[in-house]
């Protein structure tokens, strides 16, 4: 598993997509329509694996540019628990809260009680408080079982996602019709480069995270973040 999940990148490109579907009349005698805007990666060949490997590029980049700040590869932190509000059993498998909880498709969950653990992935939110899980819920967990939220610090997860989608968009898709990037690719790979950036000047600070040296410690005394071009340019004047 990389910084993000399948979902993110598809959730990302889907909606840059157009695809054909059939043209032939179905039940009702009527046709279906000609476009389909924010389809899957199914009918464009684009497997599992092809998504994981541009992910670890991704994942890999990002590791690059922020190691002399942090520690790399980035470890997961749990940064929200909450606790079933019903039991989980045969004829029920949905994740059921309490209250109204900050969970979302594609966020990592563990179900703890006692010895019996279990990780899923939300696929669909049902209600603000019924959440579905990508694989089916094993153990029965019973009323009061932890439920746990881990994934890696904001904003990682979805620059991973924005720059495994452009990649895989411009080799897959505007390739087909033009050599060069597309202005999506382009588009949301300057909004992960914008939080790449902002973590290297020192906006964003990654909680959870091992620092490296003491350039935290005291940016007055000891070292300071290097600044961008904006500010070397008003500074200049």
């Amino acid at each position: 598993m990389g910084y993000c999940s399948r979902i993110d990148v598809q959730n990302v490109i889907a909606q840059a997509l157009t695809s054909s579907t059939a043209t032939t009349p179905d039940s009702l005698n009527s046709y279906s329509s000609l476009l389909n805007i924010g389809n899957s990666f199914d009918k464009n060949m684009i497997t599992n694996s092809i998504v994981d490997y541009y992910i670890q590029m991704a994942d890999r980049e990002i590791d690059g540019r922020l190691t002399n700040l942090y520690v790399t590869p980035f470890c997961e932190t749990a940064n929200f628990e909450t606790v079933l509000f019903s039991d989980i059993y045969e004829y029920n498998s949905y994740i059921i809260t309490e209250r109204v909880c900050p969970l979302q498709i594609g966020d990592e969950v563990i179900l703890i009680y006692e010895d019996n653990e279990e990780r899923h992935t939300i696929v669909d939110i049902v209600s603000s408080t019924v959440f579905e899980t990508e694989e089916p819920i094993l153990f029965n967990f019973p009323a009061d079982s932890r439920i746990v939220r881990v994934s890696y610090p904001d904003p990682i997860r979805f620059i991973s996602a924005r720059y495994a989608a452009a990649t895989i968009y411009d080799k897959y898709f505007a390739a087909e019709s033009s050599p060069n990037s597309s202005k999506f690719g382009e588009q949301i790979r300057t909004l992960g480069d914008n939080d790449i950036q902002n973590i290297l000047d020192g906006v964003t600070i990654l909680h959870g995270i091992h620092r490296i040296g003491r350039r935290f410690y005291n940016s007055n005394l000891v070292d300071q973040y290097g600044l961008s071009e904006k500010i070397n340019a008003s500074n200049k004047k």
